[in-house]
């Protein structure tokens, strides 16, 4: 056992994880996870929890680095607290208080619910709300504080969430069997009274305890932190990796300007010595048709002098 799964064990053990229900009232499908039975009570086996609770932890770390979310059910009172002070933090939707049937099945109503909540917060920052009456402001107040304790925790959820983590899958089996419903990936704290073939990523430990319930969570939450850390270090890596193929274009885009730019002035400069060129040709043969006429001139002088000569003798 490394010095990691050591220390857990012993954070685990510390907290009570491994203290599971009383033997008559365990579920036979638990027998695998139970190490022994002490006083009537059966003993978890924490070195198979320690196991359950890393495959667990790694695979909500790959859900949080895909960007999607888990939602958390605790509505125990001795659940809430710790729920509120360890996943809060991480930005995943929460229920702390009694679980509404159909808050996954039946979505689409509970997003108008929570639409209604932003559309009064709207009216008390715009100044609508005041201009209402007492009774009416006192009623919408009412509503809001309803809704934002039922569904508070959940305000920022606009999709149906991709996986749900419950502590007790025996008093939350309404939540278990919607998010089964719609086969949305299942993770949960599961005691020797519940069945743990019923989740996909069962932990078996105590979820009684506030002490245990902590140390699970606190695990998950650290493993859903990482999962965003790893997720906004590979947008900045893509971001970066981004820029410079933008930079590369860019100096690729403008060296290619500047070659055209270099190729037309050549070309300007070829046409202009062209030009040139020509143009003293034609002045060379112009000079030489000049000469040649004036050369013509001069022997038809010669032949009138030579004419007028004879004419005279």
């Amino acid at each position: 056992m490394s010095d990691k799964d050591q220390t857990q064990f012993k954070e685990m053990l510390d907290a009570g994880v491994h203290f599971g229900h009383l033997t008559r009232k365990w579920n036979p499908n638990m027998a695998p996870y139970i190490f022994d039975e002490k006083k009537g009570i059966h003993i978890i086996d924490l070195n198979k929890t320690s196991a359950k609770l890393d495959e667990a932890c790694k695979a909500m770390s790959q859900v949080a680095k895909s960007g999607k979310k888990i939602l958390f059910v605790a509505t125990k009172k001795q659940a809430k607290a710790i729920l509120d002070e360890k996943i809060k933090p991480t930005g995943m939707p929460y229920i702390t208080e009694r679980w509404s049937g159909g808050m996954l099945t039946n979505f689409a109503t509970v997003r108008k619910a929570i639409r209604k909540m932003s559309s009064i917060d709207k009216m008390q920052q715009d100044g609508t709300f005041d201009t209402l009456s007492k009774r009416e402001r006192l009623q919408i107040s009412r509503q809001r504080d309803k809704l934002e304790k039922t569904l508070g925790g959940i305000a920022e959820l606009t999709r149906l969430p991709a996986a749900i983590f419950i502590v007790d899958i025996h008093k939350e089996h309404i939540a278990l069997q919607e998010a089964k419903k719609l086969n949305i990936t299942t993770f949960a704290m599961v005691d020797t009274n519940s069945d743990p073939t019923k989740v996909e990523f069962p932990i078996p430990s105590n979820d009684d305890a506030s002490k245990s319930i902590a140390v699970i969570l606190d695990k998950v939450a650290n493993a859903i932190m990482e999962g965003m850390d790893e997720r906004k270090a590979s947008k900045e890596k893509a971001a970066a990796q981004e820029k410079k193929e933008a930079e590369k274009k860019e100096a690729e885009k403008k060296a290619a300007q500047k070659a055209a730019a270099e190729k037309k002035e050549a070309d300007k400069k070829a046409a202009e010595a062209k030009k040139a060129d020509e143009k003293k040709a034609d002045e060379k043969k112009s000079d030489e048709t000049k000469a040649d006429e004036k050369k013509a001139d001069g022997k038809k002088a010669d032949g009138k002098k030579a004419e007028s000569t004879e004419k005279a003798s």
